[in-house]
């Protein structure tokens, strides 16, 4: 990405990473990494999910999820993510996990979550909607590896075999082809 002409890459005084900075003012334009907030919503024995109708990977299955907006609490913001993507309102139980996807300078936040009511649709974002057993969850088509984390860890939790919240699972990074 090209600078601002009045932007230069430098480290600030008292830094030691490299940064934008302005020449004529010295502001110190930081880039920070993004935040994802979900949920993983269960319906009894079931799970949410949602068929992406956008890219990222357009055509595969996740849990509703989506950046943080400013000056939105991670909690209002799962719950928003949900309305948007499959039409749901829900109730947070209480936070899954945190996990860091290094590569893409992303934190992602999800929380377990049931429905506040029963009625779920397609939103703008997603092509199609369901609750699907475990046995039911089309494993090789969901969007990405924190998904299939964060389904692993709400069932250990659902089951009593663990408790939350969890991060990355041992030597897992969020890349594509693990």
């Amino acid at each position: 990405m090209p600078l601002d002409p009045s932007f230069n890459e430098s480290v600030p005084q008292g830094d030691n990473v490299s940064r934008k900075v302005c020449d004529h003012c010295g502001f110190v334009a930081y880039v920070n990494p993004k935040i994802v907030v979900g949920s993983v919503v269960r319906s009894g024995e079931k799970v949410l999910l949602c068929r992406r109708a956008i890219e990222p990977r357009k055509g595969f299955w996740t849990i509703p999820a989506g950046y943080l907006e400013l000056a939105e609490t991670p909690e209002a913001g799962a719950k928003r993510e949900a309305r948007e993507e499959a039409c749901a309102n829900l109730n947070i139980s209480g936070l899954l996990a945190v996990y860091t996807i290094a590569h893409l300078s992303q934190v992602q936040i999800f929380y377990r979550a049931t429905f506040a009511e029963p009625e779920i649709a397609a939103g703008e974002e997603s092509l199609e909607v369901g609750l699907f057993g475990w046995d039911e969850i089309p494993w090789e088509d969901i969007a990405f590896p924190s998904v299939k984390w964060a389904l692993d860890h709400e069932r250990s939790v659902h089951l009593g075999k663990a408790t939350a919240p969890f991060a990355n699972p041992d030597g897992e990074t969020g890349g594509l082809s693990e």
